[in-house]
């Protein structure tokens, strides 16, 4: 069967406060993503937009953006899948492709969360859990992911600097992206100084430097057919493997805390068989580190390390540009910020840059395949996606 590529990649610079509209926010992703395919909105097909609801006031946002974009009266869907909204777009485009109904889709994720409070932001995130049974007692995304590092520490002799270490990474990586949130250093010191916003408590173990930050942006990326990939593009990324996979709401129904986040295991195999390779052919991976031990369990769910030893990758730098299985090198979305569903768009533009060889200073060296892995809230959504020259 033909293959599907990716030909074009955008993304809008992330910012804490967007001043203009959705519709304003969406198309400096997508113009730079057009740009990057030189094609025109009459080459597209098809557009499938994707985000988080009931961050902004316009329902059905598909229709609007579409014809903000020039992109009607070709067919548009809006997806969500929470934090791996765009990745399942992603998904869905290559299955369109695949199915024949279309050669070029378009898919553009994004997120405008200044528009209401952040006390009002974290109600809502709390409501992507089931809102029956826990979300009205006042969880939140901290609160969860905090309940994993408790397990997965005391399990696996994590320490909190190991989980520093990720931030210090990411800080690391971060202040050369001029598309993210922060592009500031932080030390190891920085999380043991009581002045040092980083060391301030968020919930325990989770500190303020262990957790990204919302944020304001879009991505964009063009999908097409092998035809249409090599007519349009010199260097088209391949799509090699699609793995999505989900979890129950409630953490009453998970078995066990300690090994990381089932969604995404799940994912990761799926993707790694479509893709007939193992993790030891990934040679430059995004992960979903929302929080600092988000990282540090993707390490172990997605094969780069064994069960109790992702602590030791980033101990040993193994993690960093120049290691054995650099992760997040563009600042992960603990530099990037995490503007809800433009996020996974944003993650498989780095990967797309990395294998084409035009990532700047943090190039990888020659990288032939890269992977995607993008989580939908509390580990309820899976996303992996693997990409190749």
């Amino acid at each position: 069967m033909s293959r599907v590529g990716i030909i074009g990649v955008g993304q809008s610079k992330f910012v804490r406060a967007y001043p203009g509209s959705v519709r304003e926010l969406v198309f400096e992703g997508f113009k730079e993503a057009m740009k990057d395919a030189r094609i025109s909105a009459k080459d597209i097909d098809a557009s499938i937009i994707a985000s988080a609801p009931e961050y902004d006031k316009q329902r059905s946002p598909a229709g609007v953006i579409a014809e903000y974009l020039g992109l009607i009266p070709q067919p548009t869907c809006y997806i969500e899948t929470l934090c791996s909204s765009s990745s399942m777009a992603l998904r869905m485009a290559y299955s369109e492709i695949k199915a024949g109904l279309h050669d070029v889709v378009a898919v553009i994720g994004f997120q405008k969360m200044s528009e209401i409070s952040s006390m009002e932001t974290q109600e809502r995130m709390g409501r992507g859990a089931d809102i029956q049974w826990e979300s009205p007692f006042g969880t939140m995304m901290p609160a969860y992911y905090a309940m994993y590092a408790q397990a997965y520490m005391a399990e696996h002799g994590v320490t909190l600097d190991d989980l520093a270490m990720i931030r210090v990474k990411a800080a690391a990586y971060g202040q050369m992206n001029e598309k993210a949130v922060y592009r500031k250093a932080v030390t190891l010191e920085d999380f043991s100084d009581p002045e040092s916003r980083m060391s301030g408590p968020i919930s325990a173990p989770l500190r303020v430097g262990d957790c990204c930050a919302n944020a304001d942006g879009s991505s964009c990326i063009i999908v097409a057919s092998e035809e249409k990939a090599k007519a349009m593009c010199e260097k088209p990324v391949w799509i090699m493997g699609v793995g999505a996979a989900s979890e129950t709401v409630n953490m009453a129904g998970r078995s066990d805390l300690t090994i990381g986040l089932k969604a995404g295991i799940e994912a990761g195999k799926e993707a790694y068989k479509m893709a007939g390779i193992t993790p030891e052919d990934i040679d430059v991976a995004e992960v979903h580190d929302c929080f600092t031990i988000a990282e540090m369990m993707a390490y172990e769910n997605l094969g780069f390390a064994r069960p109790g030893e992702g602590k030791d990758l980033i101990r040993s730098g193994e993690t960093y540009k120049e290691g054995h299985i650099p992760v997040n090198v563009d600042g992960g979305l603990l530099s990037k910020g995490h503007p809800i569903g433009a996020t996974g768009g944003s993650q498989i533009r780095t990967i797309v840059l990395q294998l084409r060889g035009e990532a700047g200073d943090i190039q990888v060296k020659d990288p032939a395949v890269g992977l995607v892995h993008n989580i939908g809230g509390v580990g309820l959504y899976g996303n992996v996606t693997i990409l190749g020259r």
